[in-house]
């Protein structure tokens, strides 16, 4: 029996039942119960992408949601001034957990307040550990599309983000002004073996 909490979430994680896939059908109940989640917590500026999406197009039409965001990986479909990018699912037990972005390359956008790598957690499993791990399952990925040293970046004011990020091996480098929300960004770097 775990000691702690921390260590029920260590143990959870080498169970074997979580893992960082590419979108599938085969999470697409779970992922729409997770957009209902997003659209509750639609205030919070790193759920809008997923709050406004269309829940009836959505059920009626998974498929090409999925066909879409896949696409990103190959540059294609993106909004005006996004890179390249792959999108991973953290699933555990077949449920839909968050969700983790990696950017292949940066732009000026990214190098400033954007960083190589984006996550979240679907509002209910906030603060249950989730943040960290998908985190470090996501850096291996970065190295396999050839990245040798990533960006990370928070809000200055999201301690919570912050300390995922130096459990990570975040390094801070230095504080910049986000003309976007007025709230400063601290940007961190992890180097990749």
């Amino acid at each position: 029996m775990p000691a702690n909490a921390d260590d029920e979430i260590i143990e959870k994680w080498y169970c074997g039942r979580m893992e960082l896939v590419l979108p599938s059908t085969k999470y697409k109940d779970s992922f729409i119960e997770a957009v209902r989640e997003y659209k509750a917590d639609a205030s919070h500026i790193t759920t809008r992408r997923y709050s406004e999406l269309s829940i009836s197009e959505l059920e009626s039409d998974f498929e090409t949601f999925l066909e879409k965001e896949l696409s990103h990986s190959h540059g294609e479909n993106l909004p005006e001034g996004f890179v390249s990018q792959t999108e991973y699912w953290l699933v555990e037990g077949g449920k839909y957990i968050g969700h983790a972005v990696v950017r292949h390359r940066l732009n000026d956008h990214l190098l400033a307040i954007g960083g190589h790598i984006g996550y979240n957690i679907r509002p209910s499993q906030r603060g249950e550990g989730y943040g960290e791990k998908i985190l470090a399952l996501a850096l291996p990925k970065a190295r396999e599309l050839g990245i040798e040293r990533v960006l990370l970046t928070c809000d200055e004011t999201n301690v919570a983000s912050r300390k995922i990020i130096e459990k990570n091996g975040g390094v801070l480098e230095n504080k910049v002004p986000n003309p976007e929300t007025g709230v400063a960004k601290l940007r961190f770097w992890i180097d990749l073996p």
